[in-house]
């Protein structure tokens, strides 16, 4: 049999099952990977937002690693809501002498607006995390809080990767799905270009875009395929994704990681 791709997330957990951990182990499994992970919080998560949210300790994060890495190895790491300095750092210094490919999403707010990473954490993720990062997947207001550059058009997106490359990854992926009309991504590493376009569909239910199409590339990543085809086979992945999200709840419902098992149905 043919090794599966094993990719492991950082992140924390989403009660709902929609982002988070649970939603990275979903699209690890629907892309052909096995999924493992390191929990760095738990939260009480619903589909109307987030109602709690407790760190765990840094001894915890640093065993589940120490146990995953040192006895399975792993080929991509995707790192989610960090929550803290503390545990920024401390994922961090795990990271820095991995020799697989790392995405980092930089996961500050949830859906409903809800704060996931403390106001001192961010001058941690900019000078710890995002040099490590193979591949950094911030949304607009992920990069309005590390940069305080507010993106509202194209222009502003190429300005924004410029000034997050200066903090150290290999490339940068700004997500420009908060601005109007089609979702256009922008991925650079300050030289090459690519601008990801696809349809905007008419869905509310997007929970979990972001930890999605993060995953996602880290798949794409583990399978050896170069950033630029990782990613625009992450955002095909996550746009039919979005386009078959359901509700659930009485509010934002998620994507439908199993788009593709539905569809051969």
């Amino acid at each position: 049999m043919t090794a599966l791709p094993r990719v492991l997330t950082i992140a924390g957990s989403d009660s709902g099952g929609g982002a988070g951990i649970q939603a990275d182990l979903k699209t690890m499994l629907a892309l052909g990977a096995h999924g493992m992970s390191v929990l760095t919080a738990v939260t009480a998560q619903n589909s109307v937002g987030v109602q709690g949210a407790w760190e765990l300790p840094v001894e915890a994060v640093r065993a589940q690693y120490r146990s995953v890495v040192d006895d399975i190895g792993v080929q991509a790491v995707k790192t989610g809501m960090l929550g803290s300095s503390a545990l920024v750092t401390a994922v961090a210094e795990l990271l820095s002498d991995v020799a697989a490919p790392v995405v980092v999403d930089p996961v500050s707010v949830s859906k409903h607006g809800d704060r996931l990473l403390a106001d001192d954490a961010l001058d941690a993720v900019r000078t710890r995390l995002l040099p490590l990062a193979t591949v950094a997947t911030p949304n607009l207001d992920e990069v309005a809080q590390l940069t305080g550059i507010a993106v509202n058009d194209e222009p502003g997106m190429r300005r924004a990767a410029a000034h997050l490359l200066a903090y150290g990854p290999r490339w940068v992926l700004v997500k420009g799905g908060h601005l109007p009309g089609e979702a256009v991504d922008l991925l650079t590493d300050g030289s090459a270009e690519h601008w990801l376009c696809a349809p905007r569909h008419d869905n509310r239910h997007t929970h979990g875009t972001g930890c999605t199409l993060a995953s996602a590339v880290a798949v794409g990543l583990a399978r050896g395929l170069p950033v630029p085809d990782a990613v625009r086979e992450a955002k095909e992945y996550v746009t039919a994704a979005i386009a078959a999200g359901f509700a659930l709840g009485a509010g934002i419902g998620p994507v439908d990681h199993g788009w593709r098992l539905r569809a051969r149905e």
